[in-house]
């Protein structure tokens, strides 16, 4: 294999639908399915459950071959899931993790903003998308660069706005689902049922606002740089 096609293959495309089967369905399967005394008893499926999305997180850190905080955080998220419900804690902190995650992202995307390096820029605006070197030669040409600062910076506020939602989607979920001991069968089948909510109630929700923040950094770019959306994407995406 040559180090051309070792660079193209990490930096592969996630394919969203193995990653929603692995993080989202997967466990959730094993979680209401499995955890009966039946089965594989509560502290099996709750590991066995958990084994899919952090292996998963675990081999992307890997793959991009560079720190990712997102990911790792997601890593993170897991295995104190996992220490919540082997440890038997009281069920409020999984309400508790759920809606830090979301909320340390959001925050670390509005501190990034005060930094060289804004998370905005490596989750939007990023040369995976869009042709980075083409925009800001237009942005030099057209003298938008102090413009386009300014959207990046509502872009970041819309962004961190997703997160921020999220946190407060995921905490009311686990609270409303969540509420039997940690060790138990029915704690499983909560974390189980809250996992497949989370997808609707909580993904899309989110996904949606960031769907706005990319919009508007893309209207910014195309009025700015007077180019059309074909020439603003990377080559590969056209």
């Amino acid at each position: 294999m040559t180090q051309e096609s070792v660079t193209q293959t990490a930096q592969k495309p996630e394919n969203p639908w193995l990653s929603l089967g692995i993080n989202i369905a997967i466990p959730a399967l094993i979680l209401m399915k499995l955890s009966g005394p039946e089965y594989l008893g509560p502290v099996y499926a709750l590991i066995l459950a958990l084994c899919f999305p952090l292996i998963y997180g675990i081999q992307d850190l890997v793959r991009q071959k560079r720190f990712n905080f997102i990911s790792a955080l997601g890593v993170v998220s897991i295995l104190l899931t996992g220490g919540i419900g082997l440890l038997q804690l009281d069920p409020k902190w999984i309400a508790v993790k759920e809606a830090s995650v979301p909320a340390v992202i959001g925050l670390a995307v509005v501190l990034s903003m005060k930094t060289r390096f804004p998370i905005v820029r490596s989750l939007l605006y990023t040369d995976k998308i869009i042709d980075v070197p083409a925009v800001e030669a237009a942005l030099d040409r057209y003298d938008g660069r102090n413009a386009f600062e300014q959207a990046l910076k509502v872009s970041s506020w819309l962004l961190a706005g997703s997160f921020f939602l999220s946190a407060v989607l995921n905490f009311a979920l686990a609270r409303m689902i969540v509420k039997s001991d940690a060790g138990t069968v029915a704690f499983n089948e909560e974390l189980g049922r809250m996992t497949a909510l989370s997808y609707p109630v909580i993904v899309i929700p989110s996904m949606a606002v960031m769907m706005i923040a990319l919009w508007y950094l893309f209207r910014s770019i195309k009025r700015l740089t007077h180019m059309d959306l074909e020439e603003i994407f990377h080559p590969r995406h056209r």
